[in-house]
């Protein structure tokens, strides 16, 4: 069956889409800026991340939930040679995000201000140079865990829109979604951990900006880690 025809799985977003009342400048890059960077699914067929960005890029990165968006709009401002997408169903995140595009002048930048998933299922195979999944929900209830973004549903997902070689980044202060994402893609057979040693994984790496949520639970004594895999190469 064609990627045109093919059935749609009914996905459901879990978590806030709206906080507190927006201040009138954030509110209004929702009007004025948002428009031009954000990302729509195509009709049909699949869609060329590349052709996203005003001018050629090098490569794409993807992340995936970028909170208050000082990770992105960090990474993006050090590697302007690369065009990023993120991904945030949560408006006051989105909002944040584009007020640093605009303070930072970041043209390489594309927003998609909704689920992760569908993006994901519009790209073509092996598109993405690098991904991230930065202190996700973990929603810590048993009977919540399905919820979890890192799993058996996902995984595959970024597996395929990967290249072969291109590293997944995930992050978390919370112990038992780190087990959980370390396990679910440690076992993934397209996923190899690239830890070192005993305690690398415990250390951000320097190219890895920090995000207000590390910030938060180093100043509430919880110790993030920090996970890197490498996308297998396909057989």
């Amino acid at each position: 069956m064609s990627d045109d025809t093919a059935p749609q799985q009914r996905m459901i977003l879990y978590g806030r889409r709206r906080g507190r009342p927006l201040r009138k400048q954030r509110s209004g890059l929702l009007e004025t800026l948002l428009p031009r960077l954000e990302v729509a699914l195509p009709e049909t067929g699949r869609l060329d991340p590349a052709s996203l960005f005003d001018r050629p890029v090098r490569d794409v990165w993807f992340e995936v939930g970028f909170g208050g968006g000082e990770h992105l709009a960090a990474q993006a401002a050090a590697n302007p040679d690369i065009g990023f997408i993120g991904c945030e169903p949560f408006i006051n995140g989105v909002a944040s995000l584009l007020q640093h595009v605009e303070v930072l002048g970041l043209t390489n930048v594309r927003v998609v201000p909704d689920d992760a998933r569908p993006i994901l299922d519009a790209l073509p195979d092996a598109c993405i140079g690098r991904a991230f999944v930065l202190f996700p929900d973990p929603w810590p209830k048993a009977r919540h865990a399905f919820r979890r973004f890192i799993g058996p549903d996902n995984l595959p997902r970024l597996a395929r829109v990967l290249k072969d070689g291109a590293e997944l980044r995930l992050a978390t202060d919370d112990r038992q979604l780190s087990r959980w994402m370390l396990e679910h893609t440690w076992r993934h057979p397209d996923f190899a951990w690239t830890a070192q040693g005993a305690d690398d994984w415990r250390v951000r790496p320097a190219d890895w900006p920090e995000t207000r949520y590390e910030r938060k639970a180093i100043e509430a004594g919880r110790r993030p880690v920090f996970l890197r895999f490498r996308r297998r190469p396909r057989g």
